[in-house]
């Protein structure tokens, strides 16, 4: 902004928008210079210049232009499926996810051998980098990657992963992470491939011993690295995976399972995929690189975005959420239709430019109505209950007053009114999930001292209690009330905290503001 005004440039236009009473005055403003737009206009400026990042990565795998436009517009027949940044700007993926398009796209120039070594860190996508280790290691053992190149992308990712320890300030959970460990696997693997060859064993036992070694290697070096960096409470991905396979439930895992984002994939989606036709299509292209890849050692790219596919498939299956990685990267798959690698034997019978535009027809059908539909969306945000919640904490409270409360409303609460907070959405985190779980006991059957002189400890002088979240039921088993008698058994006779607190606050609490939504407790 000082360097915008400097050359006289106005980078932000504010107005006072005078609003019907009981209402106040409120300065809205619009442009670069305000910080909010700013974040908001980078995500968006990032996320369009992804669509030409997708032209370019479709474009190359089926080599032709035409199949980086059919990415584009698969992309944008399936946009509801495909992305969230419309709805979620802020959010940590919004920014990071057009670096893991390109990232995918450099890999897939290096496997090509189109691109010599290049540098790339990640950022909150260790474990997807994860599932490219994954799908690379059985490419190298069974032989379709040379030796030399698959050491150089291990030796690549290692250099990311220091220098995200780096940036990141220390986040032990980059070397504690499965993705860590896995790197440290293939390279020990590596380097004794060639005493293994040595003990004579078959060709498909040669290839079973490096596999299961690099299984077993990882998970057991995850689990000694993080208890050696005292990083075993970090809730990763892989462990919500884990617990929705085998059943495991707890307070934190509930907590994010309950949320509708991580449920199992809606049985509607693969209906929509195929109504675009999205789903037949790279259905029939994976079934003709399976029969391929297996005579041809050559298909290297072939292989393995098939692998990746696959891996993304059964993620989107388990954590409704991760259809979003899924989504694009079927549209990226959808540009093999141009291949004449893969359909060479149809194009010659066939003319090429008739088989696209019959299939671009058929998938504009219900893509058109999608995007219609998704242009049709039109709307503003208003909460008026926030609205006068942080009216009051900022005009009511001592700047130096400490809340807590649901972690949603604590994130509005320190961006609005720069009050301390004790918890906030970053639920990754063991101390912070502790923090929260201590805050979200208001909501169990605790006694209403137990919970004060918890909070106490917190050094909270206010609680926001939602009473929506006393009742509030997503699915079966999935109140909070619910949560808390799957943690605490022990007090499950009780009555519920919340509904005391509702009645009467008192002794431990007073209620000092409350409106249709949400209701301020001093902690005495």
């Amino acid at each position: 902004m000082g360097i915008m005004n400097l050359f006289g440039l106005e980078t932000k236009t504010c107005w006072n928008v005078t609003r019907i009473e009981p209402l106040n005055e409120v300065q809205s403003c619009e442009g670069l210079g305000d910080p909010a737009c700013f974040y908001v206009g980078v995500i968006f400026i990032l996320n369009g210049l992804m669509m030409g990042l997708f032209f370019m990565y479709g474009a190359y795998l089926s080599g032709t232009q035409l199949g980086g436009l059919i990415t584009v517009l698969c992309f944008f027949f399936n946009h509801g499926e495909a992305t969230r940044v419309m709805w979620t700007p802020p959010l940590r993926e919004s920014f990071s996810y057009p670096f893991l398009v390109l990232q995918m796209y450099i890999l897939t120039l290096i496997l090509s051998g189109k691109a010599v070594l290049v540098f790339y860190t990640f950022y909150h996508f260790c474990f997807f980098i994860l599932f490219q280790i994954a799908s690379l290691f059985p490419m190298y053992v069974v032989g379709y990657i040379k030796p030399s190149k698959f050491r150089k992308i291990i030796y690549v990712n290692m250099i990311s992963v220091i220098l995200s320890f780096i940036l990141m300030f220390g986040n032990l959970m980059c070397l504690s992470s499965y993705y860590s460990s896995s790197l440290l696997m293939t390279w020990a693997i590596i380097l004794k491939r060639n005493k293994i060859k040595k003990l004579g064993v078959s060709e498909l036992n040669f290839w079973l011993i490096q596999g299961s070694a690099w299984w077993c290697g990882t998970i057991i070096l995850k689990f000694l690295t993080s208890k050696i960096l005292g990083v075993s409470d970090h809730i990763h991905l892989s462990d919500l995976i884990a617990a929705r396979i085998l059943r495991y439930t707890d307070f934190d895992t509930l907590i994010y399972t309950c949320a509708p984002e991580f449920d199992f994939m809606e049985k509607a989606t693969p209906l929509r995929y195929t109504k675009t036709l999205l789903l037949p299509v790279v259905m029939v292209i994976t079934c003709l690189i399976f029969k391929k890849t297996i005579r041809d050692i050559s298909c290297v790219l072939l292989a393995f975005h098939t692998l990746q596919l696959l891996a993304f498939t059964a993620l989107a299956i388990l954590i409704m959420r991760l259809k979003l990685f899924l989504t694009p990267h079927m549209c990226v798959m959808a540009s093999l239709i141009c291949s004449r690698r893969l359909f060479g034997w149809l194009f010659r019978r066939v003319r090429f430019e008739n088989v696209i535009f019959g299939i671009l027809t058929v998938m504009s059908i219900q893509g058109y109505a999608n995007l219609h539909n998704q242009w049709s969306i039109i709307g503003e945000f208003n909460n008026l209950p926030q609205e006068e919640l942080l009216q009051w904490i900022k005009y009511n409270t001592t700047p130096g007053a400490v809340f807590a409360g649901a972690m949603p409303t604590m994130a509005s609460v320190k961006l609005s009114t720069l009050h301390p907070i004790v918890n906030h959405p970053l639920y990754e985190d063991a101390d912070l999930r502790a923090r929260t779980k201590i805050v979200y006991s208001t909501y169990s059957r605790k006694s209403a001292k137990e919970v004060r002189d918890k909070l106490l400890e917190l050094h909270v002088n206010y609680c926001v209690l939602e009473e929506a979240w006393c009742v509030v039921r997503t699915k079966p088993g999935c109140s909070m009330l619910e949560i808390w008698d799957v943690e605490d058994p022990s007090n499950a006779a009780n009555p519920p905290l919340c509904s005391v607190l509702l009645k009467d606050a008192r002794p431990y609490f007073t209620t000092v503001f409350q409106n249709s939504v949400y209701r301020v407790l001093k902690v005495n």
